[in-house]
């Protein structure tokens, strides 16, 4: 009968091997904190990453054609210098992420040394299961690891944004928050930002907003970025990324996308699986162009893509048949493309400082816009079409180089805020028909060269703002221009019945003492 079975104490272990066994646990202890499974699988993505976007900018720099005025050697040297460059940014990118996974291989040792200690210890004392049970629970030391903060994450199932917090032994994770670079919990490293991906959509976060939370030398964002299956609203802007990963086009739950303020140049041909995108803002960003599978986005309700360096329009734009308003202000636009006419639900058109020189006639199929903003281009004339826009309520055409405005703009009978001033020498009258605008409540012709104004101003009831400086008017004259909107209705109103009043008097049929009077003059010229 053995010492279990009896009950008798176990044999004691002798003290060289206690003393082994602490110092190993203790200098176990003392190790820093572990990396969590997200952070390393997190560190995995950005090394990933790093490697494809360094071979795909070093493959762009050998596409580089040669100068005709710069030797074939100079040439070749800064060919290397930057390619070195690109190796020395994605070591730099890299850094962190290595780290993590070298750490987490030094861990693994270490908890392949311990359970190698736990088991030749078991095997020394011999002393059965009771006694190796006792003696490996030793070894059982809860190791702390880095956990992800999600405090800027916004989860629609937990208001309070909390983790779980899961205590358990060596192969498992302790949620804590990680301290960021230099201490600065506001801006995240690439890491950081893999990791918070990672937890994110093992959580199935549905709001993730990192606006401004990115440290500066983050140009490019993770691949995992695509596990983001639930996401509903991401906000990225602010910050300072150069390239979105293909990946991107994995978020099929995506409905908001706000991007603005970063360095975009382009957009992966992936963008246009987004098709439950509803708002995007890309604003401010250096895009040049946009990819032909922009025209999937067909949910799109509003889009920015203002301040952008954009010279065209993909055709596809014009199956966003959803699209209610479309801001492309301050971009280098010399024209729209025809399609735009289908976009029939745009509600606000803002095209204003580019180089525009004329609309599409198109523009006329668009009878749901109500604002339509062009100031700041070069269009000389505006389309016949637009009298089918019954719905436009403001229309901005001013520092332009308008000639005329066509009569057909005064069938756009809802309008009530016209600006077609600054146009400078070329514009010389207002449309007879001006009074059609019976709701017409703001009028600018300033800075042109329009000198009267139509009989029809008269009807123009709603009238409350008009301005009319550095415009040489004589009718009406200066000093009532100056008493207001409504005094210049008032004036042309009279100046009409009189002008009428004195036309009818002329035809008035003349009686006997106008006969009478006639005959006294002849005889006495006679």
């Amino acid at each position: 009968m053995n010492s279990e079975a009896m009950g008798t104490p176990s044999k004691p272990r002798p003290p060289g091997v206690v003393e082994a066994v602490e110092e190993i646990m203790r200098i176990y202890r003392s190790l820093p904190p572990r990396p969590s499974i997200e952070e390393v699988e997190a560190a995995m993505a950005v090394i990933r990453t790093a490697d494809s976007e360094e071979e795909a900018r070093i493959a762009e720099i050998g596409k580089i054609q040669k100068p005709p005025d710069v030797p074939e050697e100079l040439f070749l040297v800064l060919q290397e210098v930057r390619n070195n460059l690109i190796l020395l940014q994605g070591q730099e990118q890299r850094r962190e992420a290595m780290t993590v996974v070298e750490l987490d291989k030094r861990f693994q040792v270490f908890d392949e040394l311990i359970q190698r200690a736990s088991e030749l210890v078991s095997s020394e004392e011999g002393g059965g299961v009771c006694e190796e049970k006792e003696f490996k629970a030793d070894f059982n030391v809860e190791v702390p690891r880095i956990g992800r903060s999600l405090s800027l994450v916004k989860e629609e199932t937990d208001e309070k944004g909390e983790q779980d917090v899961s205590h358990v032994l060596v192969h498992s994770s302790s949620k804590s928050q990680v301290p960021s670079a230099n201490g600065d919990t506001k801006k995240l490293s690439l890491i950081q930002v893999a990791s918070l991906i990672e937890t994110s959509a093992k959580k199935g976060i549905g709001i993730l907003d990192l606006q401004g939370k990115l440290m500066d030398q983050i140009e490019w964002l993770p691949n995992s970025l695509g596990k983001l299956q639930d996401v509903v609203e991401l906000n990225l802007s602010e910050n300072r990324i150069m390239a979105l990963p293909t990946s991107i086009g994995s978020l099929r739950s995506l409905k908001k996308l706000d991007i603005h303020s970063n360095q975009l140049i382009n957009l992966p041909d992936s963008f246009g699986e987004l098709s439950n995108l509803v708002d995007l803002d890309l604003h401010a960003n250096r895009l040049k162009s946009l990819p032909s599978t922009f025209g999937n986005l067909t949910s799109l309700a509003n889009l920015d893509l203002s301040s952008n360096q954009l010279s065209v329009l993909p055709e596809t734009i014009g199956n966003l048949t959803n699209l209610r308003s479309l801001n492309v202000e301050t971009n280098e636009l010399e024209e729209l493309p025809y399609t735009i006419g289908s976009c029939t639900a745009l509600v606000e058109l803002r095209l204003d400082f580019n180089h525009l020189k004329a609309l599409p006639e198109a523009v006329g199929k668009l009878e749901c816009l109500e604002i339509l903003i062009l100031h700041y281009n070069r269009v000389k004339s505006l389309p016949t079409t637009m009298a089918s826009l019954s719905k436009l309520k403001e229309l901005d055409v001013s520092f332009n180089e308008l000639e005329s405005i066509p009569e057909s703009l005064c069938f756009a009978t809802s309008l009530v805020k016209l600006d077609v001033g600054r146009n400078f020498a070329d514009l010389t009258a207002l449309p007879r028909s001006i009074g059609n605008l019976e709701m017409l409540e703001e009028l600018d012709i300033s800075s042109n060269q329009i000198r009267t104004l139509p009989d029809s101003f008269r009807l123009l009831s709603k009238l409350r703002v008009f301005n009319a400086d550095e415009t040489p008017l004589e009718v009406p004259p200066r000093h009532v221009v100056k008493l207001g909107a409504q005094a210049v209705v008032q004036y042309m109103a009279d100046l009409v019945s009189g002008r009428t009043a004195n036309v009818e008097q002329a035809r008035r049929p003349r009686g006997f003492w106008f006969w009478l009077c006639s005959l006294c003059t002849t005889s006495e010229e006679e």
